[in-house]
């Protein structure tokens, strides 16, 4: 009678594969820049708005209208920031969760499991708390999803300030976690803060999307086919009254991730490649320039932890979001059969989860939605973000660094490569022909350590005996003549 089968217990937050790794490390590297000119963005716009010399400059640049008007794009530099250039940052949004569910790590329910319930309870709690707040201290309820959403760029750059060699696993489930969290921001935009829709505009965003995805399929290549019609699509979502970073997620769930014959990349991955610097490296940072400049004093200050809406915000991000994402891995480890990796501890999640809480981008944006109509309340919403998002980043700090020495060798067991084949040697245990070269490299090491250990006895050799002759000739010398 045979044993019974059984299944080795799934790892959480264990080793990437390479494609997925690769991946990931190219996408971090473009969000840490992007994460790192979106602080210097965010400075910016206080320092601009809260020098009295500069302020009258800020509001000005901020309020200055342009586009046309007979198609209801009159707008404000800073409505077209948060409109029109966050549809590009929600494009490449809809590209990466397109990727997640075509190729990456979602495609698999069991390991979409952790990614999804995390955000899930990352975003859940934090609107939880928000409300509590609100109910107990009488303030608005309308700000609930303002602390729901996590900012990797933000984050990502936190991490590059600090220095710390997050592993590439924790890295991975931050991005994904973001991706994700990115994808019900969205559904909250829609469906919450959509007010009068116009459905002949919305019937023709539609139609364009059609369009566009005929194109797609149809194989058909082109800058000057694509950009047009996409900019006609953001146009009629916009005048359509749903909010026109829909479009962007829309276009960007359209395109193809997986390859086929005689392609080396997707469409999805080239347009991604192209994008997400023009995303990271300039949507991003200008939309933090216009929305970020909020009026800052001790006055300011002490009124985010003294009313309701703005404390809400603060302990959501701070509170919230760590009990979310740290409860919803931990549920997701605890009621199924999978186990923290080795090479980690509950610490680590704890630290990510902290870091979840900086909400900037996606925040700000939700800011101004709640509260459109109310230009103090919408400052003080802002205020609160970034109150919110720089306690978490120093806490985050803390408790990263006290792990910081155990990330650097987990990361550099991750990067060596003795046999200088470009891929990492830890991905490389199971291949024999990786055994065969690493026997090669060491016998021919080997082999040149015996020759410098045979030219250095013989150095040493004529060393002693050239030393010895001339004490002879002394001893002769001595001799009575």
């Amino acid at each position: 009678m045979s044993a019974p089968r059984t299944t080795a217990p799934r790892k959480v937050l264990g080793r990437l594969s390479l494609p997925e790794r690769t991946y990931v490390a190219d996408a971090l590297r473009t969000e840490t820049v992007g994460g790192v000119l979106l602080l210097f963005a965010a400075i910016a716009a206080l320092v601009w708005a809260n020098v009295p010399a500069l302020h009258h400059s800020y509001e000005s640049v901020s309020h200055y209208r342009l586009g046309p008007a007979a198609l209801g794009l009159n707008l404000s530099v800073a409505h077209w920031a948060a409109d029109g250039l966050l549809a590009v940052f929600f494009f490449v949004a809809g590209i990466e969760l397109k990727r997640e569910l075509a190729v990456g790590d979602l495609r698999d329910p069991k390991a979409a499991a952790l990614p999804v319930v995390a955000a899930l309870c990352g975003m859940a709690v934090p609107a939880l708390v928000y409300t509590l707040t609100n109910i107990t201290g009488g303030g608005s309820l309308a700000g609930w999803a303002v602390p729901t959403a996590t900012d990797i760029a933000f984050a990502l750059a936190v991490l590059a300030v600090i220095g710390t060699s997050l592993p590439s696993a924790l890295r991975a489930f931050l991005l994904t976690l973001a991706v994700v969290d990115d994808l019900f921001a969205i559904l909250i935009i829609a469906v919450f803060f959509t007010g009068h829709i116009d459905f002949a505009a919305l019937a023709g965003a539609v139609a364009g999307l059609v369009v566009f995805w005929l194109l797609l399929r149809g194989g058909v290549r082109g800058w000057y086919v694509y950009v047009p019609l996409a900019l006609v699509i953001w146009a009629l979502m916009y005048n359509s009254g749903v909010h026109a970073t829909i479009a962007g997620v829309a276009m960007g769930l359209m395109l193809r991730c997986t390859t086929r014959e005689g392609e080396r990349h997707s469409p999805a991955e080239r347009i991604e490649h192209l994008v997400r610097p023009l995303s990271a490296g300039l949507a991003v940072p200008l939309f933090a320039l216009f929305s970020a400049g909020v009026a800052v004093s001790g006055g300011a200050l002490a009124d985010v932890f003294t009313k309701p809406q703005t404390l809400g915000v603060v302990l959501g991000l701070v509170v919230g979001k760590t009990i979310g994402v740290f409860g919803g891995t931990w549920l997701t480890a605890r009621f199924t059969r999978a186990s923290l990796s080795d090479d980690l501890a509950w610490a680590d999640v704890l630290a990510v989860a902290t870091l979840a809480g900086i909400g900037f981008t996606v925040s700000l944006l939700i800011g101004e939605l709640a509260f459109a109509g109310d230009a103090v309340l919408t400052d003080e919403a802002k205020a609160a973000v970034l109150t919110g998002s720089l306690i978490a980043a120093i806490c985050a700090t803390a408790l990263l660094k006290v792990r910081n020495a155990k990330y650097r060798r987990l990361y550099e067991e991750e990067e060596r490569d003795e046999d200088l084949d470009g891929i990492p040697d830890i991905y490389e245990q199971d291949d024999p022909a990786y055994h065969l070269r690493m026997a090669d490299l060491l016998e021919r090491k080997a082999a040149e350590h015996r020759r410098l250990a045979e030219d250095l006895a013989k150095t040493a050799a004529g060393r002693h005996t050239s030393a010895e002759v001339p004490g002879r000739a002394g001893e002769e010398g001595d001799r009575p003549a």
